[in-house]
């Protein structure tokens, strides 16, 4: 069964270039492991706001992976580390939604 991983980034400093930093970051380090099927970051939509919409977040990671498995070995995988040792220190908040997929 497929897996979707979310991660919404909410970041202490929010300016323009340290948004695009860690689009970048993600697009470094985050792409292209073993079993991801689907892959994509992006920032907050400023245009939508209606009540629905979460605008708590800068940055939106989505990836899917082909299995559990898969995303459990990228956990450890020495580039999503080394990511997240990079880039913690600006996170304000991070939360992550995984779920299984159809």
């Amino acid at each position: 069964m497929k897996l979707a991983h979310m991660v919404y980034f909410t970041l202490h400093d929010a300016s323009e270039a340290k948004v695009q930093e860690l689009v970048d970051a993600c697009n470094k380090y985050l792409d292209d492991h073993p079993g991801v099927i689907y892959f994509s970051v992006g920032t907050l939509n400023k245009e939508l706001a209606r009540p629905v919409n979460d605008r708590g977040y800068d940055v939106a990671l989505n990836v899917v992976f082909d299995s559990k498995a898969s995303h459990d070995v990228y956990q450890t995988a020495p580039r999503h580390l080394q990511f997240i040792n990079e880039h913690k220190p600006n996170w304000k908040q991070v939360r992550v939604f995984d779920s299984d997929l159809a």
